[in-house]
């Protein structure tokens, strides 16, 4: 049964009762109190000392990584957000996932232009300079690669979740609404999809259906108050908000309108879904409700023994809110609903909690979210009784974690 907030906290404060009584004989002999540390005594860094500010050098660990197997060359890959360091929903602009297709280009900004061309009434060019004068809008949103969680399509690969669920990230953006540069074109009657095209050596692109493009995409220049960095797409990308990754065009160069969707290799040998039966689903682009438990998890094991323990985690849905996620401790027998914390906005990340008395046993840890829609996170195994195992996309199942006696937890499926 959960224990209830009261119970909880008054438990936590028997604890601390109990490490007050020991500690006050303790702390004469402990060091890291005692003695007085060279920080104490030393003058430290003047104001100047790093112009941009850096994390602690005790931080130095908190880093995307990389799984170096999982594709041919670096150029065109993949690194992760480290999920199980961070707390709140924001990740910082260091921390962002990257995915590219031709490796991160450096873009001159004063050479960068943004053309609009195809079925409009006016075919235009914009400097940076140009955009800066259009209003813009700030919004956080999630940005999550359709291929995130797609190793673990035909069962447990990758023993983090920072490699398992790490290619997302959550920001917020600056941008122009991209319905008022289409406006300013002046769409055509028949200019039902829209071709983004970015700057880069791929030459990537991808068609989005107008109604989309006019509701609620951004052309974005900054990113948590600061300009886009290189490997998202300075000193422009596209924002697609709730929708999967690779639509986010960067290096964002050109928008054609036309009558139907070109068809690219990003719409037809990747990004699409195929099924038991050869079939493959196309224009998959929502991103379904998705959660993982960050803390407990394999790169954060439980090292306090037992008693006490806050569990954490994230839970997002490209459809809107996330009003409730529940937890379970062994398995899915009994599950205990978690509390939000945090603001809940529509296409963002949300933050979880779950406090309880852990008694050292072995856990089976797994979150389930549910959507402002009503839509209920599956498991792994309804997902693929309805799509098989042949695609490497769209993967929002059950994630569990089994941790051990000694605290320390991997990634395991149940049945």
């Amino acid at each position: 049964m959960k224990p209830t907030r009261r119970s909880f906290l008054r438990g936590a404060a028997a604890a601390s009762v109990g490490a007050a009584a020991g500690g006050a004989a303790r702390a004469s002999s402990d060091p890291a109190f005692a003695e007085i540390q060279p920080w104490m005594q030393e003058l430290g860094d003047p104001v100047d000392a790093a112009p941009y500010g850096m994390p602690s050098e005790f931080e130095a660990h908190v880093q995307r990584k990389t799984v170096y197997w999982l594709t041919a060359d670096p150029i065109s890959s993949i690194n992760f957000t480290p999920l199980h360091e961070l707390d709140g929903i924001i990740t910082p602009n260091g921390l962002c996932f990257e995915r590219h297709h031709s490796g991160a280009a450096h873009v001159d900004p004063a050479l960068h232009r943004l053309m609009i061309n195809g079925l409009v009434d006016r075919e235009l060019v914009f400097t940076m300079e140009d955009l800066m004068r259009f209003p813009r809008e700030n919004h956080v949103y999630f940005l999550e690669c359709a291929a995130n969680s797609g190793m673990e399509w035909r069962g447990s690969q990758l023993n983090g979740c920072q490699f398992t669920h790490g290619m997302i990230h959550n920001v917020m953006y600056t941008g122009i609404p991209l319905r008022l540069l289409l406006a300013e074109a002046g769409i055509q009657t028949a200019g039902k999809w829209l071709l983004a095209e970015g700057a880069d050596a791929a030459g990537m692109t991808r068609s989005i259906p107008m109604e989309k493009a006019l509701d609620d995409c951004l052309v974005a220049f900054k990113m948590n108050g600061e300009a886009l960095r290189v490997e998202q797409g300075y000193p422009l990308r596209l924002v697609v908000p709730g929708w999967e990754g690779n639509m986010w065009v960067k290096w964002l160069r050109r928008l054609e309108v036309g009558d139907e969707p070109w068809h690219h290799r990003e719409e037809t040998s990747k990004y699409t879904d195929l099924l038991a039966d050869g079939k493959a689903r196309r224009f998959t682009w929502e991103m379904d409700a998705k959660s993982v438990i960050t803390n407990p998890s394999p790169q954060a094991p439980l090292t306090h023994g037992a008693g006490p323990t806050v569990l954490s985690g994230l839970a997002w849905s490209g459809r809107g809110t996330i009003p409730r996620v529940d937890v379970t401790l062994d398995g899915g027998k009994n599950w205990h609903q978690a509390r939000m914390s945090g603001p809940s906005l529509s296409k963002s990340m949300h933050r979880f909690y779950f406090e309880f008395d852990w008694n050292g046993q072995p856990l089976l840890l797994q979150s389930r979210a549910h959507d402002s829609t009503g839509y209920v996170q599956p498991t792994k195994n309804a997902l693929r009784e309805l799509r098989g195992t042949n695609s490497i996309y769209h993967n929002n199942g059950i994630q569990t974690w089994h941790v051990k006696k000694t605290g320390e937890a991997e990634n395991v499926e149940v049945s």
